[in-house]
């Protein structure tokens, strides 16, 4: 009874205080969420907000927030790889659990650890290097403020962390496989008038099936600066400016094996007004790879418009891309596209082919069928940029050499996922895509066409 009452007190209190709000969704890069907002008690309204601020110090600014994710994810693959290589009759599970600790200390100091362990069960011919790691630590950083002039600031931050900029199209935290991305080295944030600066030296983090064997990569070394800032002379526009550097011992190319020394310079011009959406990105890549250079280069455009007002809220999009491929593989020249670490589902969640030499137009319906069911069917087309060159994966990985077809056409695959949203902490999602064999695969590999069905449930906290 009294337990009653005091659920009930407890209601009536936060029912008459008009601060209460709904709390923030959850991002992607969890460390940067903020839970200071929850030192004022009448703004808890999550059953989980007592996790989100625990107090460290009488005055509360000292305080530890507490989170992770469970998810849950079962894939079938029919002719995986178009037939090429094990394939697998049933499906597989795949399993992720993920939790941190993020203590701030004032205003001025901070220590974010977080935890993973990613476990396959059922794969013919086992784990991919993305399917599994028993348990490890996926991320541990400091990071130091220093207070500029008014709001301005300066973060230096230091240890094992994910990256993740722009689209996700060259750096990414690699969300969809089922272990996460993560680099170690250091990183300096500048945000202030109106801009943010990142500047960062890293290794990204090689992931052993084991337990705490997971170490930086000695045959990579990546570094960067990346800048955004919003713009008035484009409609509720952005712009992003970068660099990337990226040092590799052992690059493979449909060329061959070789040290790879590659600089990219890009720009990315994005935002939404009235219905409107576009995402602009190019990129221009060079270096050296062995003793040649490297000649590269990637445009990407993505518009949409959305019918706030037609039911279920549809949007229409549209993507078109291209990455260059090498126009000859005995010349010592690379002129293969490098998307350095992208996204892991970049063409959908089958994740077949990734962005190097590659052309692909691909049209998109997005539709809000009820305020927690989202509907996506989108259809992509590809195409081999230069016929002299391979197919590549999202992980930069040769797929299928070009050297013995002068075929262009990859194929087509078309896809629709589900979504469902069940409150703040549960998603529930299923996709089903169907690819459609190509000229150039049906010339070098057994050309079979692809089915594939995953469905996950995902809780976070």
């Amino acid at each position: 009874m009294v337990s009653i009452l005091v659920l009930a007190g407890a209601f009536q209190s936060h029912a008459a205080d008009p601060v209460v709000v709904s709390p923030p969704g959850f991002k992607q890069l969890r460390y940067d969420e903020n839970y200071a907002y929850l030192k004022d008690p009448s703004r808890h309204a999550d059953y989980l907000d007592a996790i989100k601020f625990i107090p460290l110090n009488p005055e509360g600014d000292w305080y530890l927030t507490l989170g992770g994710e469970i998810r849950e994810r079962y894939e079938y693959y029919n002719n995986s790889l178009w037939g090429k290589g094990p394939q697998d009759e049933n499906g597989y599970l795949l399993q992720r659990y993920m939790v941190h600790a993020d203590a701030h200390f004032g205003d001025y100091f901070r220590i974010f650890v977080q935890f993973k362990s990613g476990l396959e069960d059922g794969r013919n011919g086992g784990p991919r290097p993305t399917d599994e790691d028993e348990f490890d630590l996926h991320q541990a950083f400091l990071d130091i403020r220093l207070p500029l002039s008014g709001a301005d600031s300066l973060t230096f931050r230091a240890g094992r962390q994910e990256l993740g900029y722009g689209s996700s199209r060259l750096v990414s935290y690699r969300e969809s496989p089922n272990v996460r991305l993560a680099f170690d080295g250091v990183k300096a944030i500048y945000k202030g008038a109106g801009w943010q600066v990142d500047v960062f030296a890293v290794k990204p983090v090689r992931t052993t099936s084991g337990v705490f064997d997971d170490d930086s990569d000695p045959n990579q070394t990546f570094w960067g600066v990346y800048a955004t800032t919003p713009v008035s002379w484009l409609p509720g526009g952005n712009v992003d400016l970068y660099y990337f550097g990226l040092d590799r011992k052992d690059a493979h190319f449909d060329q061959g094996t070789n040290h790879e020394m590659r600089h990219s310079l890009g720009s990315r011009l994005w935002g939404g007004k009235s219905g409107w959406d576009y995402n602009l990105e190019s990129v221009y890549q060079f270096g050296s790879f062995g003793n040649g250079d490297i000649q590269a280069w990637t445009a990407a455009a993505e518009a949409g418009f959305t019918f706030v007002s037609a039911s279920f809220t549809p949007r229409l999009g549209l993507k078109v891309g291209v990455t260059s491929g090498d126009d000859n593989p005995n010349n010592p020249k690379l002129e293969t596209f490098n998307p350095l670490f992208p996204r892991g589902a970049y063409f959908g969640e089958p994740a077949l082919i990734g962005p190097a030499n590659h052309f692909d137009v691909h049209p998109q319906l997005d539709l809000a069928l009820l305020k927690n069911l989202n509907l996506t069917v989108d259809w992509d087309c590809f195409w081999r940029e230069n016929i002299h060159d391979g197919i590549y994966g999202p992980a930069v990985n040769l797929l299928q050499s070009g050297k013995n077809s002068a075929a262009r056409y990859v194929g087509n695959q078309a896809e629709a996922m589900l979504e469902w949203h069940f409150g703040r902490h549960i998603t529930l999602a299923a996709d089903y895509a169907h690819f459609f064999a190509g000229e150039f695969l049906k010339q070098t590999t057994p050309g079979k066409d692809v089915d594939y069905f995953s469905t996950w449930v995902t809780f976070r906290f």
